[in-house]
């Protein structure tokens, strides 16, 4: 193995082994489908049947009650295609079937049937548990004894993520929204098949590097794992040993598992089809609710009486991490907001109509944006050929010709979009903002982690926290003047922007944060547990999002859309004032890991 990784170092692009970049694109179409199909899920879904683009027509809060339980499933189902990759499969084999299952997934919602539409979903489901976990783990191993260069490794990883999803939320979007919808899931399908046959091609490149299942699971983080004192590890080992899963904590597993999932499956059940799994009722709740509290009661067992065994200083770090647990699920609940009810918002309320100087400026604006990030990737995608064409020509002729395509869309889209007397900015378009301000503010943020105003990490969960809750303040101050129940509006775009604008500066002060410090505060040996614990928070975050974003309607009829956002203001900042008053509790739980 240690031979294949200096053989991957000896064909570098730009300081790094070629294969990066061979993941690095496997990535970025991996995300291009699936942001690209996923803005459009909530749009086609609401869509008016009688119109010139039909959609289905649902209620608002059945489209996101579906969408929430897909999107908490993506961060389940990577839990279980990591376990299959480490012990059955290998990480590149699981990087392929997820790609291929993936394809399937697309295809079949491109033909727009009900049950097509919910096989799609299934598949994609599926798929993104086998591909999800498993890329990551292949910079892993390919990193093995050359840690020093691993963060840089990630920050262009990464890049290949936003790059994705900008230009599958830009693209797919495009066509779907003035075309038809099969053409957006389509063309997402389109370039994931070619992601795949460009990384199965690319095999040799990697010699066994990710081939064969490893004998010990690792989970791949952006940093190190358990950067610790060597007595203390061997404390934490010597403890850890004592602490194995007992009958009842496996017990508590199995039936918070099984509550968890029949209360995801059968919120959109109930809603959509009147099909309920849970026909009871007990104190006035629904039997929905009675098994969601009783799973997320045993869950919280689970965690406690775990937790209480073992040794103070280990002890104190898991609650800590259990805390920052929490506050990502508030955190999601509300940032994910923008594949739903913010989108909802971009296509129903925001005056997205733009006549004379404006609309050339914003056309000069979006041109830019679009082909000068596509240029810096095209000639990364030269750089790679030119380093590897001699040992795997056709995978790059896979990727050229995938280029050539996103080149022509980007052309013709420009094209329309020039050729207009006005401009009329798609919904979509807004979704993405969050990858720009990204790609644009993450070496702000990098550098300021770095200096000496690094703050801790609660003061980073407080500050993101609160930025999130003031992108909706702005949002809840440009809806002030619709009236009550209103279906329609035209409120400027400006305030939209400046909400990804917030949104995405919180964000930067948390995703990248969490999982860093789960590595550093939780023994090696439980790992693996807290992170299917960090996934489960977002999942939950994720279903929390859509059961909140689907109240829109309700509350803009009772109230307006004003308090509904000033409901999503206040929350996010409550919670980040509260990250920031346990600080100090907070850092002494740490016990000196920064």
């Amino acid at each position: 193995m240690n031979t294949d990784i200096e053989n991957l170092f000896k064909d570098k692009v730009i300081g790094h082994p070629a294969a990066l970049f061979v993941l690095f694109f496997t990535e970025m179409w991996e995300r291009f489908s699936f942001y690209g199909m996923r803005i459009l899920l909530v749009l086609f879904l609401t869509a008016p049947i009688l119109s010139d683009n039909p959609g289905w027509e649902w209620p608002r809060e059945n489209a996101l009650a579906l969408i929430g339980t897909y999107a908490s499933l993506l961060y389940l189902t990577p839990i279980i295609g990591g376990w299959v990759a480490d012990k059955i499969t290998g990480y590149r084999m699981a990087v392929v079937l997820g790609c291929i299952i993936m394809t399937l997934g697309h295809a079949a919602m491109a033909i727009e049937t009900t049950v097509m539409f919910y096989v799609g979903l299934a598949l994609l489901v599926i798929g993104t548990g086998f591909f999800k976990p498993n890329i990551t783990s292949i910079i892993s191993t390919m990193y093995k004894g050359k840690e020093s260069k691993k963060d840089g490794a990630y920050t262009i990883f990464y890049m290949g993520v936003n790059a994705g999803a900008f230009f599958g939320m830009m693209l797919c979007g495009y066509l779907a929204e003035n075309f038809g919808w099969s053409w957006g899931f389509g063309l997402a399908g389109i370039f994931m098949l070619l992601g795949m046959l460009q990384f199965l091609l690319a095999g040799k490149l990697f010699g066994s590097v990710g081939a064969k299942p490893s004998k010990i699971h690792e989970v791949e983080l952006p940093q190190n794992i358990n950067e610790e004192h060597p007595q203390e590890h061997e404390e934490t080992k010597e403890e850890t040993k004592l602490n194995p899963f007992t009958l009842f904590d496996k017990v508590l597993i199995v039936l918070s598992s099984i509550g968890g999932l029949l209360y995801l499956f059968n919120d959109p059940l109930e809603k959509i089809g009147n099909l309920n799994m849970l026909p009871f009722e007990i104190g006035g709740l629904s039997g929905s609710n009675v098994v969601v509290l009783a799973a997320l009661a045993m869950f919280l067992v689970l965690l406690i009486t775990r937790i209480a065994r073992y040794m103070p200083i280990v002890r104190d770090r898991i609650i800590a991490v259990s805390v920052f647990g929490l506050f990502t699920v508030f955190f999601f609940a509300f940032f994910e907001q923008s594949l739903g009810s913010m989108t909802l918002f971009a296509r129903d309320y925001t005056d997205r109509s733009l006549v004379g100087s404006s609309a050339m400026v914003f056309k000069i604006v979006d041109a830019l944006l679009t082909t000068v990030p596509l240029i810096i990737i095209t000639w990364v995608l030269f750089l790679l050929a030119k380093k590897t064409f001699n040992r795997i020509a056709l995978s790059n002729i896979i990727l050229g010709v995938a280029f050539v395509g996103i080149w022509a869309l980007v052309i013709y889209r420009l094209v329309d979009k020039f050729s207009q007397e006005g401009n009329e900015v798609d919904a979509t378009w807004f979704g993405i903002l969050n990858s720009f301000f990204i790609i644009t503010l993450a070496p702000l943020f990098s550098r300021w982690w770095e200096s000496k105003y690094n703050p801790s990490a609660a003061m980073k969960y407080g500050i993101g926290l609160i930025l999130l809750g003031l992108g909706f303040a702005f949002l809840s101050y440009g809806t002030g003047d619709i009236p009550q129940g209103a279906k329609t509006a035209s409120v400027s775009m400006v305030f939209l922007i400046v909400a990804y604008l917030f949104h995405t500066m919180g964000e930067l002060c948390i995703s990248p944060v969490g999982l860093s410090y789960l590595s550093k505060l939780v023994p090696a040996r439980m790992i693996g547990f807290m992170f299917g614990v960090w996934y489960l928070a977002i999942a939950v975050g994720q279903k929390a999002a859509g059961t909140m974003g689907g109240m829109i309607d309700k509350i803009s009829e009772e109230y307006s859309l004003s308090t509904f956002f000033l409901i999503f203001t206040l929350i996010p900042i409550g919670a980040g004032i509260v990250s920031i008053i346990l600080n100090p509790i907070l850092k002494k739980l740490m016990h000196g890991i920064r």
